[in-house]
């Protein structure tokens, strides 16, 4: 369990990051393209990926995609913190889990159980009384739930399309996985010469630090979550599990206390049917085994 515990920890430190990055006027497409370097580099540390078979075996559209997808939903996770903070980012975060169990029914025709379908409609509801906002915010809030969608829908095709790699048998998961961070990486790194350029944007050392950190953590969360499937080879919906409930969890505790995030009693009950959706995602995950 202490490694998922530690993902858990690194997770979290993330959103934290994200949410003190306006308080020290830290530029986030920077940060973020210094954390892609951060992990390809720990990546090739850590997994000794066989670069040599990159060139002639991978999937390159969807490697291509994720290099797209990936810092672009950072962005859009920096914004929804920043616009509604540390809880709901999270929960938008975790839910996204709907979209792959959706693909999995209708582009892979997988069989769904009644928990299962249990999960969806609790899951829905409480993305719906998460976001709830008071009528006086009304258009401010349509405007900020762009984010916390944009979290959801993004999250849910990036977990999609790692899916499609995992299943590519040709090739280890730890290649693909150093391939994307190194297209992650030229991709953010196109989007801030092209800002610098333009002079929307100043190079700044304390963006480079920010972004050491992020990677550190954002690896963090990817190495230990792979360490506790692997410890866990025989009970992955207890991974499964422990990490969406423990980031619920963890991140309402933190965004509520140390950042006094304002929630109402719906948006708590939203929080309370997210955990209970996940209970019973994993409670059919482990039924159909």
């Amino acid at each position: 369990m202490i490694y998922i515990i530690l993902s858990i920890c690194c997770s979290v430190t993330v959103a934290i990051l994200l949410k003190l990055a306006k308080r020290y006027q830290i530029s986030i497409i920077q940060a973020v393209t210094i954390n892609y370097l951060v992990a390809l580099t720990l990546c090739f540390l850590f997994f000794k990926p066989d670069v040599k078979l990159i060139t002639s075996a991978g999937p390159w559209p969807i490697y291509i995609a994720l290099a797209i997808l990936l810092p672009s939903i950072f962005l859009f996770l920096a914004a929804s913190v920043k616009k509604l903070g540390i809880v709901k980012t999270d929960i938008a975060q975790r839910l996204s889990l709907f979209i792959p169990i959706l693909a999995a029914y209708f582009i892979f025709k997988e069989d769904f159980n009644n928990l299962k379908i249990i999960g969806l409609v609790i899951g829905f509801v409480a993305i719906v009384l998460t976001f709830l906002r008071k009528s006086n915010h009304q258009e401010a809030g349509k405007e900020s739930l762009l984010y916390p969608i944009m979290v959801f829908v993004g999250f849910g095709i990036i977990d999609v399309l790692f899916k499609q790699i995992a299943l590519y048998k040709e090739l280890p998961y730890t290649t693909s996985l150093f391939t994307v961070f190194c297209l992650s990486f030229i991709v953010s790194l196109l989007i801030v010469i092209t800002m610098v350029i333009s002079g929307k944007i100043k190079l700044q050392l304390v963006n480079v630090v920010c972004g050491l950190i992020l990677g550190f953590f954002n690896f963090g969360n990817i190495l230990f979550y792979m360490k506790a499937h692997k410890a866990l080879a025989e009970n992955p919906s207890t991974v499964f599990a422990a990490m969406n409930l423990g980031v619920i969890i963890a991140g309402t505790l933190i965004g509520v206390v140390v950042f006094k995030e304002k929630l109402s009693k719906l948006n708590y009950a939203g929080i309370i049917l997210a955990i209970a959706a996940v209970i019973f995602i994993t409670l059919s995950q482990h039924a159909v085994r």
